[in-house]
C-alpha cells in the first residue's frame, strides 16, 4: 500500500490509505470462543496461528487494523509477544494499527501509557490508541502531547455501541449539553489549538447504532472510530447516515462479522475485501 510519509499525521496517513483501500477497519479480536471455533486452541499457540491467518487476510486489503488488547493480554506474556509481533508485521505491511486498549487515568499514569504505545522509543509503537476520558479530558494531557508530537492519534470513547452506556453518555450537565456533546465540543476545541484549520490528533469513538438527537460532528475537527459494524447491529447504511456530514472522517470497524469467515485465510480475505468495497462505496 502506498502511504503518506511516516512523519505525517495519522489523519493524513489515514486519508492516503482510505484513498487506496477504503476506510474499513479490520478488528482483530481473538476471543477464546473464536480460537476454539477456528480449531486453533484457546492458548498461546492458537493465538500465534490466529496472528498468521489475519496478517495474510489484512495485507493489501485494509488501511487500518484494530487489535483488541484484552484478547492478547489474557494469555499473559506470550499473548503480549503475539500482539507485538502482529503490530510490527501490520505496520511493516503499511497497515495503520489502532490499538483498542481504552487506557485512561491521570498524571504520571497517562504519561506511562503514552510512553508504552506512542512515538519513538515506545516498546510497542502503534499509530493510534483508544482512551477513556471520564477522569477529565485535561487529565489526558500527557497522551495528547505524545500523540500530537509523534503523528499518532487518540480516539476518546464518547458514544459507545453498548446500550447500557447511554444513561451516562446522554446525561445532561448543569449548563445543558449532554455528556457526549460536551465531550465532542471539548475535543473540537483541543484540535483547533493543535491543528488549526485541519484534522487534529484527537478523535472520538462514536457508535452509529443509536437514534438519539444528532450532535455536531463536523466541528470536532477530528476522526471518528465507528464500532459495531456487523455483529453488534450497525449496518453500512447506519454508518453512512450517521456521518453524512463528514464521511471522509469515519473509520467503520468490523470484527466478529469478518472473523466468522475464518479460519481459511483465503475465505477471510474475500470477506474483508467484500466489506471493504461495500463500505468504500457507501462513504464515497
Amino acid at each position: 500500500m502506498s502511504a503518506a510519509p511516516e512523519s505525517a499525521s495519522f489523519a493524513d496517513r489515514f486519508a492516503a490509505g482510505r484513498a487506496e483501500l477504503g476506510p474499513l477497519v479490520f478488528g482483530l479480536d481473538p476471543s477464546g470462543a473464536l480460537l476454539v471455533e477456528w480449531g486453533l486452541g484457546d492458548d498461546a499457540d492458537g493465538l500465534e496461528r490466529f496472528v498468521d491467518i489475519v496478517l495474510e487476510a489484512a495485507r493489501g486489503r485494509v488501511a487500518v487494523a484494530k487489535p483488541q488488547s484484552a484478547f492478547y493480554e489474557r494469555h499473559g506474556w506470550p499473548g503480549i509477544r503475539a500482539l507485538s509481533r502482529l503490530v510490527d508485521a501490520l505496520r511493516s505491511d503499511g497497515v495503520l494499527v489502532l490499538l483498542d486498549a481504552k487506557r485512561g487515568d491521570v498524571g504520571s499514569t497517562n504519561a506511562a501509557y503514552a510512553e508504552a504505545y506512542l512515538g519513538a522509543g515506545a516498546p510497542m509503537p502503534v499509530d493510534a490508541l483508544t482512551v477513556t476520558a471520564y477522569l477529565g479530558l485535561a487529565a489526558m494531557g500527557p497522551l495528547v502531547e505524545r500523540a500530537a508530537g509523534s503523528g499518532s492519534a487518540l480516539f476518546v470513547v464518547t458514544r459507545s455501541s453498548n446500550p447500557e452506556g447511554r444513561a451516562l453518555q446522554t446525561a445532561r450537565q448543569a449548563d445543558g449539553p449532554t455528556v457526549e456533546a460536551a465531550m465532542l465540543a471539548a475535543i473540537g476545541a483541543l484540535n483547533a489549538d493543535l491543528a488549526p484549520g485541519g484534522i487534529g490528533p484527537v478523535g472520538a469513538v462514536f457508535a452509529p447504532t443509536h437514534g438519539e438527537a444528532e450532535v455536531d460532528l463536523v466541528s470536532m475537527n477530528g476522526l471518528f472510530l465507528a464500532p459495531g459494524l456487523g455483529a453488534q447491529g450497525a449496518t453500512v447504511q447506519d454508518v453512512a447516515e450517521c456521518f453524512a456530514t463528514c464521511p471522509d472522517r469515519v473509520l467503520p470497524s468490523a470484527s466478529r462479522s469478518l472473523l466468522s469467515a475464518g479460519p481459511d485465510a483465503a475465505a477471510l480475505a474475500d470477506a474483508v475485501q467484500a466489506m471493504a468495497e461495500e463500505v468504500r462505496k457507501a462513504l464515497a
